[in-house]
């Protein structure tokens, strides 16, 4: 069963005081008995799990991150600490008389191998996805039954918050990989029984496969990362195709800056799709879910809707973890509440939000549960980008994206950083690779990209080369990869 409507329903307080009894339950009935890493953290740092009882209470669990999933010489650490191991011994000191009577119950009326059989299908890993490996080496998560389950929950509450109608069409270009967006896509799909056909990005079909799929299907809804797809519409639009099907865009894995929604907008209105809806995503491998906006107008985000039966959201001060107040910026932290496979409470994201979380009901489609501000800074994925030789700062390489985006010329672009002269002990470099539409004059453009990104970033590029259409998406690897290869550091280590 799905409560998604009353839980949306709910006050603040009804809200919080479910997220209390939630936590406490899940801290002392699962996570502290059955999970080796979070005993180890509660007995070493003297934390009794019953005095575990608010989320104010979160703060005296110290957070983890993902450096917690990385040993000493840089590989995975054992992926079987965070995963919930119960036993009969575990379960029976643990879990209260109204959950031990129905088991016993069960073994006297239906036998021991029904009652054992049910417990390996709340708890035996069943499935598996990876982080991208962008920042670290790929660190896998687990599934039980009862995950997916609530894969299927938070895939069919999303289709919801997108106002998808269950006679719609949908095309999933996400890449065929073991990432959490595409299976998230397709087990939403199975669970509300849309149609959805998944192409599995450029890497399965390629994108001449997928634009044929989008002319023979006629989508009103297609899913994808957003370079992925921006690369496909573009693509059709060059052959003079029409896509006058498509009615909403959602995009996933990776930031969506409104300029690129208006971009994206403009490309598919001059295919005859008129007055798209462009959605961004936000979701991470830890959480094994993720989280929409709701249809508004053009330029305006809702925030991501969320799960405040399923999970806890931090907002945290990112220097000396002091927990943010409503609506103030932060880092963010994840605490699950009803998770059987790999399990994390007080994980640090690495990812910042300016506007944190608000708990006021949407003004756009009127839920009331609590929305994460979409203005997020994956600083995780641009950790170690140190420009500080070009101008003496730290870069924020988001600005980057927003000023290129916001160049009607500009087709596709990357950035690369490298050593002058190879020298690891020599200044860094910042090389534009630009691909831009017909009858642009580029020394112009280059003028005006300099201008603009000095004025953004402090940083003005070494060089800005202009690449044929087909040399910058082998660059990018847009039809090859999960994520394009937008920024590179080609830096040597000293």
């Amino acid at each position: 069963m799905n409560p998604w409507k009353n839980i949306a329903s709910l006050s603040k307080d009804e809200i919080r005081s479910l997220q209390n009894r939630k936590l406490h339950q899940f801290i002392n009935q699962y996570l502290y008995p059955f999970s080796p890493y979070y005993k180890r953290l509660f007995d070493s740092n003297k934390i009794d799990p019953a005095q575990i009882r608010t989320i104010e209470d979160l703060k005296n669990i110290p957070s983890i991150s993902k450096q917690n999933f990385i040993d000493a010489s840089g590989q995975t650490s054992n992926p079987l600490d965070y995963i919930l191991q119960p036993d009969e011994k575990k379960i029976r000191q643990s879990w209260p008389a109204s959950k031990l009577i129905p088991l016993a119950l069960n073994k006297i009326i239906k036998g021991p191998e029904f009652v054992k059989d049910a417990l390996e299908r709340e708890f035996r890993p069943n499935f598996i996805t990876f982080t991208g490996g962008t920042t670290n080496r790929p660190i896998s998560f687990v599934y039980t039954e009862h995950d997916i389950k609530n894969l299927y929950v938070s895939g069919s509450r999303m289709l919801d918050i997108f106002k998808i109608e269950r006679t719609e069409k949908i095309v999933n270009m996400f890449p065929y990989a073991p990432h959490l967006a595409f299976w998230q896509v397709v087990f939403g799909g199975l669970a509300s029984a849309y149609f959805i056909l998944s192409t599995g990005g450029g890497k399965v079909m390629g994108t001449e496969g997928n634009i044929k799929v989008l002319l023979q299907v006629r989508p009103s809804v297609i899913l994808g990362v957003p370079s992925y797809v921006y690369h496909v519409i573009r693509t059709a639009r060059e052959k003079g195709l029409r896509l006058d099907s498509i009615k909403k865009v959602i995009l996933g894995a990776d930031k969506v800056t409104e300029a690129f929604k208006a971009r994206l907008r403009s490309e598919l209105a001059a295919m005859g799709s008129k007055d798209v809806f462009v959605f961004g995503t936000y979701g991470f491998t830890e959480a094994r879910c993720a989280w929409a906006e709701c249809p508004t107008a053009p330029g305006v985000s809702s925030g991501y809707h969320l799960y405040p039966d399923k999970e806890i959201f931090e907002i945290v001060d990112p220097k000396t973890g002091e927990v943010k107040k409503e609506g103030e910026d932060g880092e963010i932290v994840y605490t699950s509440l009803d998770s059987r496979g790999s399990s994390v409470v007080r994980y640090r994201t690495g990812d910042f939000v300016k506007g944190g979380v608000t708990y006021e009901p949407c003004p756009y489609c009127g839920l009331r549960v609590g929305r994460l501000s979409s203005d997020i800074t994956r600083i995780s994925n641009v950790k170690d980008f140190n420009l500080s030789k070009v101008k003496g700062q730290l870069v924020n390489l988001n600005h980057f994206d927003q000023t290129l985006t916001a160049f009607d010329q500009i087709k596709e672009w990357q950035i690369e950083l490298r050593k002058k002269n190879n020298d690891p002990f020599d200044v860094d470099e910042v090389v534009f690779y630009i691909c831009v539409k017909e009858k642009t004059d580029k020394i112009q453009l280059e003028k005006d990209i300099k201008k603009s990104i000095l004025v953004a970033t402090e940083v003005t590029p070494n060089e800005v080369i202009f690449v044929s259409f087909d040399e910058i998406v082998n660059r990018l690897e847009l039809e090859t990869a999960s994520k394009e290869k937008r920024i590179l550091d080609k830096r040597p280590k000293s």
